[in-house]
């Protein structure tokens, strides 16, 4: 049994969610997000909880069953508070500006990285050695997210790079003479 999916999914105030056969819509203050559960699963709306319960008790309903209420859950949560990344530049010269709407980085390369946001996801640049990822979709914010550490991954020696916010990075010792 799964104890993610036992777990009941609270609908806030301000949300709408409603069902169509296997297909999950959730409208909310940070926008829409629509989801189709496998068929696996049953989808129940009580209230202001929704459940999920798998219809036979297989491997794959069982896998889904967790799987389809965190993603059912995440869609609830982002259509509320939203999800946001944070990222910090290490390193000399290395700095984030934004361009328009556009993410434009400066991390050691001969020209600049001018990356597009995704569509629902924003970038605000506080300070221009800090990144900020906001957006109503989780997978989208990791993402887009992971795609920027990947241009300058932290390196161990010097610690220069691209780090989410908070990541320790283990570090190496240099030559001995």
């Amino acid at each position: 049994m799964s104890r993610i999916g036992k777990k009941t999914i609270a609908i806030p105030k301000g949300v709408t969610l409603t069902l169509d056969g296997q297909t999950v819509s959730v409208k909310g203050p940070k926008g829409e997000r629509t989801w189709t559960v496998a068929d696996e699963i049953e989808v129940k709306q009580d209230g202001d909880e929704l459940s999920l319960s798998p219809r036979a008790d297989t491997q794959r309903a069982r896998a889904m069953w967790g799987l389809s209420r965190t993603l059912v859950d995440n869609m609830v949560v982002g259509v509320t508070t939203g999800f946001e990344k944070s990222l910090d530049l290490v390193g000399v010269g290395y700095r984030a500006a934004m361009k328009g709407n556009a993410l434009s980085l400066q991390l050691g390369f001969s020209h600049d990285v001018d990356i597009q946001p995704p569509a629902g996801v924003t970038f605000a640049v506080p300070k221009q050695t800090e990144i900020k990822i906001s957006g109503a979709d989780k997978q989208a914010v990791g993402q887009i997210a992971a795609v920027i550490r990947k241009l300058r991954p932290p390196e161990p020696y010097k610690g220069k790079g691209v780090r989410y916010a908070g990541e320790k990075v283990r570090r190496k010792e240099g030559k001995k003479k």
